[in-house]
């Protein structure tokens, strides 16, 4: 099989950290596939994007001079359509970002392939690809095949791979495109970043995360300091974010951030809906505090306890003044 290909995606002149993931990912398949590892970026011609996706793997990067560094979802499909045409992949991978799945469905569409969004897991068994995504709000888990698909294109969900942290070796070319008028309908204003409130969650080693079950919003000021006295990163479940009662910035979860850097989870009072795990279920030890013991959140825990969250905030206090 000729191989696999990765769309790479990038914002402010750096490559997003899911487009490394999904190397990490791509690169457990390729005996199976018996074929390269290609990385496309399009950009305005930078090399520096194209170094950035040079990692253990890669046999290929291709930096399609399309003159913007900006996302245009007819500029994408049209580049990805040529250099599939051209390359034959039996794979092409996407994020499970906005951008990819923008345009994703469509090249799936226009070149006939298999197509399924939100993976989590890739396998090769029998000859055969399998991809696992979720479903029913996160209870069960499907595992998809793609019979009479020499082809399938997928999305791969964030977080959820390891990106490799050793430089490779592959070959980079660079190539200009002259397929469409690239003036297109859409033009590119301005890029306005959303507040931060001086949190960054995707960064984040320790995450204090607090959700309803902390009784009141006039609470949250109690954990905050404790975050603070810790030293930790403050999180929040949607409702506190939605409610404006903590910026957005805040929120872990499918609608907030991912916490791609996280170590440490500290789960006070979140019950644990599938769109907040989303967020934070692959962090490798998560402490959940919950009085409810069906909470889905103790699912994903490591470690757990049925404590009531006042009772925790006054232990920690307490340690904390004495230390």
């Amino acid at each position: 099989m000729p191989g696999i290909l990765i769309i790479a995606e990038h914002l402010n002149g750096s490559i997003a950290r899911i487009s490394k993931e999904i190397v990490g990912a791509a690169s457990c398949l390729k005996e199976g596939f018996e074929g390269r590892l290609f990385v496309v970026v399009l950009s305005n011609g930078d090399a520096r994007l194209s170094d950035e996706m040079n990692l253990e793997g890669v046999d290929e990067v291709i930096n399609v001079n399309v003159g913007s560094d900006h996302f245009d979802s007819s500029i994408y499909e049209d580049v990805i359509i040529e250099i599939s045409h051209k390359l034959q992949p039996s794979l092409i991978l996407f994020g499970h970002t906005a951008n990819g799945m923008a345009c994703a469905a469509a090249i799936a569409a226009r070149l006939g392939t298999g197509y399924a969004s939100d993976i989590i897991d890739m396998q090769f068994v029998d000859g055969q690809l399998t991809a696992t995504r979720s479903a029913h709000a996160g209870k069960i888990q499907q595992e998809l095949v793609f019979p009479n698909k020499n082809v399938v294109t997928l999305t791969i969900r964030g977080a959820t791979f390891k990106a490799p942290e050793v430089e490779g070796d592959a070959s980079l070319t660079q190539q200009d495109y002259e397929g469409m008028d690239l003036g297109g309908g859409i033009e590119h204003i301005e890029y306005i970043a959303p507040s931060t409130a001086g949190v960054d969650i995707s960064k984040a080693d320790v995450i204090l995360s607090i959700g309803r079950g902390i009784h009141s919003p006039d609470n949250i000021p109690r954990f905050a300091a404790i975050a603070e006295k810790l030293d930790v990163t403050l999180g929040c479940s949607r409702p506190f974010a939605d409610a404006g009662i903590l910026p957005k910035a805040h929120q872990v979860g499918q609608s907030g951030t991912v916490a791609s850097a996280c170590k440490l989870y500290i789960a006070i009072g979140i019950s644990g809906a599938v769109q907040h795990m989303y967020g934070m279920k692959h962090v490798d030890s998560i402490v959940a505090i919950n009085i409810d013991p069906n909470a889905p959140i103790f699912d994903a825990a490591k470690y757990g306890s049925r404590a009531d969250s006042l009772e925790v905030a006054n232990a920690l206090e307490a340690l904390l003044e004495s230390s």
